[in-house]
């Protein structure tokens, strides 16, 4: 058997690590143990980014390690699919049965096995280190990773030439910041820290979201535009910035390409033509532009939930080209920054071991249309039908669009469902094996960051609890089984931590101070130097034109734009409860009782026709489903606007289903990403 973590001194002691999930904060942590045990996670003090904070959900970390609902041992399912009624089994027994099933499938073709996994933790060896050689080795199908960035990270790609940006720590000096789809104060707290330090010293907020979030209320202004009109905006900045000549000329002409073009569209978007698209003033528009046009340095610290919509990739690709049209770039408190990780120089081939394919060419698979893919009969253009789902890192039955198409198919009795968890989530109620997890204190694992630069270390605190064992160790006991002798899938995981980065990042700071900073400079395209093709801010991406697509960003109208299906007037945007982060800390009482319960926040202009009264449970539907949740009559909520927050366990939900219900399994323009704030409701009483 592989390693597990040695058992800690009987004494009180503090170990080094780092919060694992899904933010781009990526926090240091302290856990202090004593006889074994966790008692307590902090952040920090020595890092600067995490400066000894944690948010709320992450303090409560061994709260969740010591849950009484924990699974600490191997299941196997004794009843009907989703009853989550299991029987426990020793290891050794779900082992061999897992390898049975799965060399039979494999014998027939091993594309009909599919890894579905994402970010239930960041970590790079308990993500896709030995689960990706596995795979590779096996043949399975590829997964596309798409579920929450990929069509950002690929307007950034064909923009600023990577999923980079400005160093999050000069926010602090910035005079101008546009918070734009962000709510930093609950997802993104360390640099609202900063934000609130750079405002205390003069400089204006501006929140830029279809919600009045609780960032929004502690900005100088709130430019509460309609879902999936972001591009629109940009535009119409751009043309303010051309008309008054807020330019910077020489940084256009040395560091850009394509602006002759890129000017005549924005010439197309005066501000009456946005404020029509957008829903908000033109008045406010034209505010903005003048304000960005005019302020130095000024930053924009963008999010995700922008390109949550078909035309996510193009509105990334516009809010991205605003810093070089004035400069921004120039100072180091000037730029935008929506992802940090492509400054990291990750050895990923060394870790996923691609090579293992040995030729091969397996089909991929989006995770975005998981429910499609489960559902779909064999054919020459799709390839075998699934047999075989191996999940790990995620919980798709609950984050997946379309939620009742994704547990029609996980439904399948012909389905064989593997499970890595912690907890016996919605998909794990489908499962016929729950193999029983680590969490972040019980292994070794090493992180890079998507908002800031470090690269952080994690070293397990305490022994696993139980049975549970970490994702490499269930992946090299899966290998040893199918008879994978490959030397690889001997290397433990603290030589893995050590490949990650290789000679690039100093491991012994790591081990010592838990974090070390990847050589960045301050500025880092003062002086151009974009990782393009051409070196150049690229307004026009000939990679693009090159596809058929369009070389200039654009506004794309939604799929399902507003006023378009009389039938479903509202449209409904589904951004993350403050509690929770995606389906993570659900089960966690302490994080549950602070949320209550799902709640829909709806305009009183659009509740009072409906009959729907403050705390009433309603009803939200469309053609796809519908879902049960408390209404909640709010100015949060525009009109025409309705936001259902997520995203909760299905089982936890007011009738057995989630927001997901109602959302589909469309695509985006750029990246195969998935469109959940794309996508047209009604609201009734139930």
């Amino acid at each position: 058997m592989a390693e597990l973590p040695a058992r800690p001194d009987m004494t009180q002691h503090t170990v080094r690590g780092a919060c694992p999930h899904d933010c781009p904060d990526t926090c240091a942590l302290l856990t202090t143990v004593q006889d074994g045990v966790a008692l307590k996670v902090q952040g920090n003090p020595a890092h600067g980014p995490t400066g000894g904070v944690l948010c709320a959900k992450v303090s409560r970390y061994p709260e969740r390690t010591y849950h009484p609902d924990r699974v600490l041992r191997p299941l196997r399912r004794a009843g009907p699919k989703g009853s989550g009624r299991f029987e426990p089994v020793s290891w050794d027994e779900a082992l061999d049965d897992i390898v049975s099933r799965l060399q039979a499938i494999a014998a027939r073709d091993p594309q009909a096995i599919v890894p579905y996994s994402y970010a239930g933790t960041m970590g790079l060896v308990q993500g896709e280190s030995i689960a990706a050689r596995f795979f590779h080795r096996l043949g399975a199908s590829l997964l596309d990773r798409t579920i929450c960035a990929s069509a950002g990270g690929e307007g950034l790609v064909h923009t600023l030439g990577g999923k980079v940006g400005m160093r999050v720590e000069y926010f602090a000096e910035s005079r101008l910041i546009l918070i734009w789809g962000s709510n930093s104060i609950g997802s993104n707290l360390h640099f609202w820290r900063l934000a609130q330090e750079a405002k205390r010293n003069g400089a204006r907020l501006v929140c830029i979201d279809p919600r009045r979030t609780e960032t929004a209320e502690k900005c100088h202004e709130h430019v509460q535009l309609l879902p999936g009109t972001d591009a629109a905006l940009a535009l119409a900045l751009m043309h303010e910035l051309v008309v008054h000549d807020w330019l910077d000329a020489d940084y256009i002409e040395r560091h850009t390409l394509g602006w002759e073009a890129l000017r005549a569209r924005a010439l197309q978007w005066a501000p009456e033509r946005a404020a029509a698209v957008c829903g908000v003033p033109a008045e406010q528009i034209r505010r903005l532009a003048r304000d960005w046009g005019t302020t130095k340095p000024a930053a924009i610290r963008l999010n995700y939930g922008v390109q949550r919509v078909r035309g996510g990739g193009n509105a990334v690709r516009a809010i991205a080209c605003l810093p070089a049209l004035t400069g921004a770039w120039r100072h180091r408190a000037g730029g935008l920054l929506l992802s940090s990780s492509g400054w990291f120089p990750v050895n990923q081939a060394t870790l996923q071991r691609p090579d293992l394919l040995a030729g091969r060419q397996p089909r991929t698979i989006n995770m975005s249309t998981i429910g499609d893919a489960l559902l779909a009969p064999a054919s020459p253009a799709f390839g075998p039908a699934l047999e075989a789902l191996v999940v790990y890192n995620s919980n798709p039955v609950a984050v997946a669009p379309e939620s009742a198409r994704v547990v029609r198919g996980f439904a399948r009795e012909d389905l064989f469902t593997v499970v890595l968890e912690h907890f016996l989530t919605d998909t794990a109620d489908h499962a016929d094996y729950v193999l029983p997890a680590t969490t972040q204190l019980e292994h070794w694992d090493i992180h890079r960051a998507y908002g800031h630069t470090d690269v952080l270390l994690n070293r397990p605190a305490i022994a696993p609890l139980g049975e549970a064992r970490p994702n490499t160790w269930i992946f090299r006991q899966l290998a040893a089984r199918m008879g994978f002798d490959d030397p690889c899938f001997a290397e433990d995981d603290e030589a893995l931590c050590r490949q990650a980065f290789g000679e690039r990042v100093d491991f012994n700071l790591l081990m010592e101070q838990g974090f070390a900073s990847v050589a960045l400079p301050e500025a880092p395209f003062a002086e151009g130097g974009f990782p393009t093709p051409s070196g150049r801010c690229e307004f026009f991406s000939e990679r693009l034109a090159r596809q058929g697509l369009d070389g200039l960003p654009d506004h794309l109208p939604n799929h399902e734009p507003l006023g378009s299906d009389p039938r479903h007037p509202l449209a409904m945007i589904s951004p993350p409860a403050r509690n929770f982060l995606n389906s993570t800390f659900v089960n966690v009482h302490s994080l549950r009782d602070a949320e209550g319960e799902p709640l829909l926040e709806i305009h009183a202009e659009d509740a009072q026709p409906r009959g729907i009264a403050d705390g009433a449970i309603v009803r939200v539907f469309n053609d796809r489903g519908e879902y049960r949740c408390r209404a909640r009559v709010s100015d949060r909520a525009r009109p025409g606007v309705v936001n259902g927050l997520g995203i909760w366990w299905r089982k936890h939900g007011l009738a057995g289903t989630n927001v997901n219900e109602v959302t589909s399994q469309r695509l985006t323009d750029l990246g195969r990403a998935p469109v959940f704030y794309d996508c047209l409701v009604d609201v009734r009483p139930a």
